[in-house]
């Protein structure tokens, strides 16, 4: 049998690699397996999640709008504070309209008296919608927070998702030129006449599926990197792109309680509801209060004489306008925004619950899925290797038959798979926990 030369030349480039197998009289069998990312590749920049993450919080354009809420809560609030404006007013009296005893003066009678007038807002009405308003404000922020929550769980599952195309990429890569190599071998068989024609072309067909599978894998990836990149705002060409961290998983975990408890003090939806509450009470104390009378003080200066007092030139007056609150005591508004307030602590209960249901469902899809990788990692990779390298040495020997090489190759793909698809579950749902917690708690 002729001797088989078998060259793998393997080089990195930040996450991608390209593999080249020659072999053969010919070099027909030579193949380029290039990179998702061809010869850009070289100039990539990797960003670790703690790097994505901060781009993130300083480009995405959602949370930048979310961010002007606040800003405009915070205008509310002056708005709020501002006191009554006082009324200016001017006063023209005794204008002769008709002749009286053939005598006509129209102006030497008119009276001119400018004045004054200001409303005072009793039972701190003034100080309740300041604090509404901040109030308000507070709720404004803590929105902003459980908006950034879900967005940078979105986020998450984003960078996940591109670790995980990457390591499905790199797993597709390293079956192909398995195979390829395996070909190698059985195609010298099939020349030195230990290898039947049909076994060959079977053994060929086999090679679209891997073909099939890296290519998904490239298509997946750069779908991944084109959702990451539409987070960050970012317009950098795929190729030039890149993510790493661990694609792996942690059989470490605090007690359900504890995380429970993080949760319960860092959800920023559970905050709101817990403000809602306070402003539902301080908008029911501001109802209270503007069922009260406020009454309006006016002061007024004529130079004028007064009609009692002829020598008096000068003169000032002053008056108190009280409104007779017989009919309207603000009553709706008394009884709706104390019911607003049960409203409020009944949506505060659920919110609690729903903190509870979401962290323990984490919790245990993340037990579940550590529970489903510990005997992949420690037993069935391994034994789906050996079994798998066991078959091909029989095979190419003549001691098993082409139908189970072929069971033992898919036999390896399939667990293969199974296990990256599981770690890709394990760290999705360790981005819902953190969403759960309100931070991040599973490192």
């Amino acid at each position: 049998m002729r001797r088989l030369l078998h060259f793998v030349l393997r080089f990195t480039v930040t996450s991608t690699a390209a593999v080249i197998s020659l072999g053969g009289r010919h070099g027909r069998n030579a193949l380029l397996i290039a990179t998702v990312l061809p010869a850009a590749a070289f100039g990539q920049t990797a960003f670790t999640w703690q790097q994505i993450k901060e781009r993130f919080a300083a480009a995405n354009p959602t949370l930048k709008a979310a961010q002007l809420n606040i800003d405009e809560s915070r205008a509310a609030e002056i708005t709020a504070y501002l006191r009554p404006n006082p009324d200016l007013s001017t006063t023209a009296d005794g204008f002769q309209v008709s002749r009286h005893d053939g005598v006509w003066r129209p102006f030497s009678g008119v009276v001119v008296t400018p004045g004054i007038g200001y409303l005072h807002e009793r039972l701190q009405k003034r100080e309740l919608r300041r604090d509404q308003a901040k109030e308000s404000t507070t709720i404004a922020e803590s929105s902003y927070l459980d908006q950034e929550r879900g967005l940078v769980f979105t986020l998450r599952n984003a960078f996940v998702q591109t670790l995980q195309a990457k390591t499905f990429l790199q797993n597709a890569q390293e079956n192909l030129a398995y195979w390829d190599r395996e070909l190698d071998i059985s195609r010298t068989r099939f020349k030195a006449g230990d290898l039947a024609q049909v076994d060959l072309d079977r053994l060929e067909l086999q090679r679209v599926q891997f073909e099939s599978d890296y290519e998904t894998a490239i298509v997946n990836l750069r779908t991944a990197k084109i959702t990451l990149l539409m987070l960050l705002n970012d317009r950098t060409p795929i190729e030039r792109f890149d993510v790493t961290g661990p694609y792996d998983f942690t059989d470490e975990l605090r007690p359900l309680g504890e995380y429970r408890n993080i949760a319960l003090a860092a959800r920023p939806d559970l905050k709101v509801a817990l403000q809602n509450v306070e402003l539902a009470k301080i908008t029911y104390k501001l109802a209270v209060a503007n069922g009260s009378t406020d009454p309006t003080f006016s002061t007024w200066y004529s130079w004028n004489p007064s009609f009692s007092n002829p020598f008096a030139d000068q003169t000032v007056g002053g008056s108190i306008s009280i409104p007779l609150r017989i009919f309207d005591r603000n009553q709706g508004q008394k009884a709706l925004t104390q019911i607003d307030i049960g409203r409020n602590e009944r949506l505060r209960d659920a919110s609690e619950a729903q903190v509870f249901n979401d962290v323990d469902s984490a919790y245990w899809t993340i037990v579940q899925n550590v529970n489903l990788l510990k005997p992949y990692k420690a037993k069935y990779l391994k034994l789906a290797t050996d079994v798998r390298d066991r078959i091909s040495f029989s095979f190419q020997n003549g001691g098993a038959s082409l139908l189970d090489y072929l069971d033992a190759e898919k036999a390896y793909r399939d667990v293969r798979l199974a296990y990256l698809n599981l770690i890709g579950s394990y760290l999705t749902a360790v981005a819902q926990m953190d969403m759960a917690a309100g931070r991040e708690v599973v490192q």
